[in-house]
């Protein structure tokens, strides 16, 4: 494991927070979709804050800032998985969410944020009475479907969508 600052613990819980994303916050996601390995995976950084820009406002999204002992460190968005009809997500049962999540902050990756703040968000989204929430990676990002198993994700199953391949996970706590 690299070296990572904040190193995660136990009683991490209780350190991370989830609030709504608002408009001043679009400068510093617009920095972290620039990082590479979000672009990466994430597309062109200005067609993506434009969408962000716009799901922001939404009240169907929930765009949301975590932080990990009060830093900001990464963005998360879920959404019913009805509201936007994808063919991959129609079989999921009425009231799922979907999240999508990145890590803005090159130094908090690689060091389990992303599975522990992602279980938390998996579990906060059943306890509020979604009967399943779903993750779609792109097959080849391996980091980040290690990450989601590690959440307690699972699924393997491969769709083609309009945006590309994709492997449909579900959370199992």
């Amino acid at each position: 494991m690299r070296h990572c600052r904040g190193l995660i613990d136990m009683a991490s819980a209780e350190t991370y927070r989830f609030r709504r994303a608002l408009p001043s916050d679009l400068p510093m996601i617009r920095r972290w979709l620039r990082v590479p390995e979000v672009a990466r995976w994430w597309g062109d950084p200005a067609e993506q804050i434009e969408l962000i820009t716009e799901d922001i406002e939404l009240p169907e999204m929930a765009t949301l800032i975590v932080s990990y002992r009060n830093r900001p460190f990464a963005f998360a968005q879920h959404y019913d998985a009805h509201q936007w009809p994808q063919p991959h997500l129609s079989h999921l049962p009425k009231g799922t969410r979907c999240i999508d999540a990145f890590i803005g902050a090159p130094d908090m990756m690689g060091c389990g944020h992303g599975k522990m703040f992602l279980r938390l968000l998996a579990q906060m989204l059943i306890d509020r009475g979604a009967p399943l929430v779903a993750i779609d990676p792109d097959p080849e990002n391996v980091r980040a479907r290690k990450s989601y198993e590690a959440a307690g994700f699972i699924g393997d199953t491969e769709y083609e969508t309009g945006d590309g391949p994709c492997v449909l996970m579900q959370f199992k706590p």
